[in-house]
């Protein structure tokens, strides 16, 4: 067990928490995680599993061997520098899951020198199916990658990125992605509504769909286009649906919305940089 790295989350919000349970439900020991917060109910939800939990970040700073940064990119400068000292002193990996925030951004915040890793995860790590993509600075060892990469691995697919830059492509593609997937399926329950469905059964067809056809696509070996070609005989009902989708230009809008997801998580980090 003393060989386990003491990982400290400052801030214990959704994600944090999401990340946590991962490494509960993957057998790690509750002593060597720390959750910092200043809402006293989301810390006391906490304490029943045995985390340490507090309000000193300082102190979890000193204590972690993997300190996680896990508050609103809006505080995060503030967060950071009030910890410089502590950070300076402990030299953890710093694990860092805010939008848009840059390395030299937290770096400089830190007092320079930090070996620094940018998640960039999704909301389904709240129900470890998350997809998350990761890029570590220069100054982060192989050991120290191999941990970040265990952390995100506990609430689903975690994947390297070789260039910072490419945070924003993983941003338009898995950040955002559940959004578009969700916009998806409420235009399907409503097209089945207006087939004569009630919303129940269109909606409990649709999300066993979704379910169904991405764990279709994960668990073969084909290509989504080979598998969509498979389901699609010529003249039949699918193909007709397809054809339609393609006719309204299907393809070009959803490019053109993660290039536009895209430029916006550029413009952001702009904004962040302090």
């Amino acid at each position: 067990m003393s060989t386990k790295p003491t990982v400290a989350f400052i801030g214990a919000g959704n994600m944090a928490r999401a990340i946590i349970g991962g490494l509960l439900e993957n057998g790690y020991p509750a002593e060597r995680i720390w959750a910092t917060g200043t809402r006293v109910e989301k810390l006391a939800d906490l304490e029943p599993l045995g985390l340490c939990t507090g309000s000193d970040n300082d102190a979890a700073a000193r204590a972690a061997d993997i300190l996680v940064l896990a508050v609103k990119p809006q505080i995060m400068k503030a967060v950071c520098e009030a910890m410089t000292a502590a950070v300076v002193e402990s030299r953890p990996l710093v694990v860092s899951v805010a939008a848009g925030i840059g390395c030299d951004s937290l770096d400089r915040w830190l007092g320079g020198d930090n070996a620094i890793v940018r998640c960039m995860p999704n909301t389904p790590s709240q129900v470890q199916t998350g997809a998350s993509g990761l890029y570590a600075n220069a100054r982060v060892s192989a050991e120290q990658k191999a941990r970040a990469e265990s952390l995100m691995s506990g609430v689903g697919l975690a994947l390297w990125v070789e260039h910072e830059e490419l945070l924003h492509a993983v941003t338009a593609v898995s950040g955002s992605g559940p959004a578009y997937y969700f916009l998806f399926m409420e235009a399907m329950i409503a097209a089945g509504e207006k087939l004569g469905l009630s919303r129940d059964v269109a909606s409990q067809l649709t999300l066993q769909t979704a379910l169904g056809a991405a764990r279709m696509a994960s668990a073969s070996e084909l290509s989504p286009s080979q598998l969509r070609s498979n389901v699609t005989s010529p003249k039949g009902t699918t193909e007709q649906a397809i054809l339609s989708f393609q006719a309204a230009g299907l393809e070009a809008a959803v490019e053109q919305a993660m290039q536009a997801c895209a430029r916006r998580s550029r413009e952001l980090a702009e904004q962040l940089k302090g």
